[in-house]
């Protein structure tokens, strides 16, 4: 009888726990696209937190429309930040502005469509006023990201999307990265 109270109490655990988890992650997205929507009505990043702890803000959404995915970019590609969403990474141009911006993402769950995109899709960006441009794909690379440096890139728009390579690997901290390089579309520029 006490192995059998035991053993549907571990079984309830397990339940809450992976409930607790979804539960979790759907209340996320919640507040991330009320912040978001602060951020398009004007406010400033720190009066968009999603959470009132949140070290995060929503910097930009993107999308590929083709492939279902609709996503808030969040400030600072920390360990945290990710854990909710793709983010941009910190001393590159903002997403949209002219220079090189670098956007990052798990493997494994928001940035799992990069390995789908080609040459010549197009990824849609929505700037935090508001303003709409379009990027399309110009090529893809795996790197290893202990040597790799930003190329140079004038007075382009352009926007790398990053996550970690191989996809379906089960090892964590490897140092290889699998970049989709995009360059804003001629004439959609604000």
């Amino acid at each position: 009888m006490l192995l059998a109270a035991l053993l549907v109490a571990g079984g309830l655990w397990q339940v809450g726990g992976g409930t607790y988890i979804y539960a979790k992650a759907w209340l996320a997205q919640v507040l991330l696209e009320k912040a978001w929507a602060a951020r398009l009505a004007g406010r400033e990043a720190a009066a968009a937190k999603p959470w009132p702890w949140a070290d995060t803000s929503p910097v930009a959404r993107i999308s590929v429309p083709g492939l279902g995915v609709d996503q808030i970019v969040l400030a600072g590609a920390s360990a945290r930040t990710l854990a909710f969403g793709p983010a941009h990474l910190a001393g590159t141009a903002m997403p949209g502005e002219r220079g090189h911006s670098v956007i990052t993402g798990h493997r494994d769950t928001h940035f799992t469509f990069l390995k789908d995109l080609e040459v010549g899709d197009v990824v849609e960006l929505q700037q935090t006023d508001g303003g709409n441009m379009r990027f399309r794909v110009t090529g893809t690379e795996i790197f290893d990201s202990r040597t790799a440096r930003l190329s140079p890139v004038g007075d382009r728009r352009v926007m790398t999307l990053v996550t970690c390579y191989p996809f379906n690997s089960a090892r964590t901290g490897q140092p290889h990265r699998y970049a989709v390089f995009t360059e804003a579309l001629v004439g959609i520029e604000p």
